[in-house]
C-alpha cells in the first residue's frame, strides 16, 4: 500500500500555487488547498489504485486535493454508512462535494439511501451532497427502471425550495438529469419543475433552471 505521507508529498510536488487566487474566485478550496487540478489527481489515483486504507488516511489529511484524491481511490465495496456520513459533514467546498458523490458515493451500496436522507438535511453541502448523489444515479445507474426515481423527483419537489445557491443548483441538477433519462421520467421531471414554479423563490429558479433544458430537449 501506498503511504498517505509519501502521496501527499507527490501532490505538494504537483502543486501551482499560482491556481490558487482563481480556484478561490470559483469557490474551489478548503482550508489547505495547494493547486493541483483533477485531471493530475485522476492520473495519480490511476496510478495508485484501490486501497481503503490510503482513502483513510488522505480524507484525514485534511488537505482539498487529498480529500479528492481519497474519493479516487477508495474501494466503493469497503465502505460504509458511518464513513461516509462523516465525509459528508465535512465537506467544506462544492467541488469536494460533488466530486465525492461521484467518483464515490454513487458507487456504493448505500446511495440511493443516502440521497433522500442528505437531500432532507439542513446543512448546505449535506443538502447538495444529496441531489449531487440523485444527478449521478440517474447518470450512471443503467439497471433501475423509472419507478426507482419516483422518491427523488417527490424530494427534489419537496426541498428545491431553498435560497441557498449551491443547494438550489444541486436540486436542478438533479431534476435534470432525471429527466434525461427516459421519456417518461422527463415528462415528470417537467411536471415537477412546473409544480416547483408556483413555490418560493428557490424553488421557482430550480423550475426556471431545470426547465430552459428539459422544454429544449427529450429524450427517444
Amino acid at each position: 500500500m501506498a503511504d498517505p505521507d509519501e502521496v501527499l508529498g507527490r501532490l505538494r510536488g504537483l502543486a501551482d500555487p499560482a491556481r490558487l487566487e482563481g480556484m478561490a474566485r470559483h469557490g474551489i478550496g478548503g482550508a489547505e488547498t495547494l493547486g493541483v487540478t483533477v485531471a493530475e489527481l485522476r492520473a495519480l489515483a490511476k496510478e495508485l489504485g484501490r486501497s481503503h486504507e490510503l482513502a483513510a488516511g488522505l480524507w484525514d489529511s485534511g488537505v482539498h486535493e487529498a480529500r479528492i484524491l481519497a474519493s479516487l481511490v477508495e474501494d466503493p465495496a469497503a465502505v460504509t454508512e458511518r464513513q461516509l456520513d462523516a465525509w459528508a459533514a465535512a465537506f467544506d467546498s462544492w467541488d469536494v462535494c460533488d466530486q465525492v458523490c461521484q467518483n464515490l458515493v454513487r458507487h456504493t451500496p448505500f446511495a440511493w439511501a443516502r440521497a433522500l436522507e442528505w437531500s432532507g438535511r439542513p446543512e448546505t453541502f449535506v443538502k447538495r451532497a444529496g441531489f449531487a448523489v440523485m444527478a449521478g444515479l440517474a447518470v450512471a445507474d443503467e439497471r433501475s427502471d423509472d419507478d426507482r426515481f419516483e422518491p427523488f423527483l417527490r424530494a427534489v419537489a419537496e426541498r428545491a425550495d431553498d435560497d441557498r445557491p449551491l443547494v438550489r443548483k444541486g436540486a436542478s441538477w438533479a431534476l435534470r438529469q432525471i429527466g434525461k433519462r427516459s421519456p417518461g421520467l422527463h415528462a415528470r421531471a417537467v411536471e415537477t419543475a412546473w409544480e416547483l414554479r408556483s413555490g418560493g423563490r428557490g424553488a421557482r429558479w430550480v423550475a426556471t433552471d431545470a426547465l430552459r433544458e428539459l422544454e429544449r430537449r427529450a429524450p427517444r
